[in-house]
């Protein structure tokens, strides 16, 4: 495995109540708010090598076609870590959990084929680093894949969002922020945006501040030629 040493704490990201919390609600959410049937989607036709970052318990690994050769997993928190290190052996494919932060990855530049980054942009200490970090990891043209919750379209409901990002939903959700746009985020850090498509999560019922979401694909560019 193409690892790259950094001085970087492994356990810089320490979020213990929400971890609990998180690895409790979030297969119940994945199954009743069609959150599991994304993941599939998002995820549908990769290939090669991939790395995830922010893998959280691991509840994507379930859904990785057999055309990916291995999964390079990047979970900072300690206790989600442990958590998809046991979904990696259950995986389909072959997963390799390491710990690190999104904005620092211990690998090797353009060492691989695609990148996933699945509800982990919004709670990131620094978008920009984070998607630079995944443009210099992946190979020229190969694929990010994104689902992501971010910024509404509504002028009310974003106001809303930027209302709680001040106050107490980074707190309660470990450092989830509501109103970043993903879109922009992944355009302006080098990446050329795919085909992709806005959601709603649950699809039906009372919107959270995080119900709008996104998903789709964007393309590291290839290396203009001699």
């Amino acid at each position: 495995m193409p690892l790259r040493r950094r001085r970087t704490p492994h356990d810089v990201v320490h979020h213990p109540l929400f971890a609990r919390a998180y690895a409790k609600w979030s297969p119940v959410v994945d199954e009743r708010a069609g959150v599991g049937a994304h993941r599939r989607e998002l995820l549908a036709g990769l290939s090669g090598r991939v790395i995830e970052i922010g893998a959280g318990n691991g509840l994507n690994f379930a859904h990785y076609p057999g055309t990916v050769s291995e999964v390079v997993a990047i979970e900072p928190e300690r206790l989600l870590r442990r958590l998809a290190v046991e979904a990696a052996v259950r995986a389909g494919v072959p997963v390799d959990v390491v710990p690190g932060v999104a904005e620092a990855l211990p690998v090797k530049s353009e060492a691989f084929d695609a990148a996933v980054a699945s509800l982990v942009l919004c709670s990131v200490r620094d978008v920009r680093r984070a998607l630079a970090e995944l443009r210099r990891v992946l190979k020229p043209g190969g694929e990010l894949r994104f689902f992501e919750h971010g910024v509404a379209q509504g002028r009310m409901a974003a106001g809303v969002q930027r209302a709680v990002d001040r106050t107490v939903w980074p707190m309660l959700f470990g450092g989830c922020h509501t109103a970043r746009d993903p879109l922009r985020a992944i355009a302006s850090a080098g990446f050329e945006l795919g085909a992709y498509r806005r959601l709603r999560v649950p699809a039906s019922g009372v919107p959270s501040p995080a119900s709008p979401c996104v998903l789709g694909v964007a393309t590291r560019p290839a290396e203009p030629g001699p």
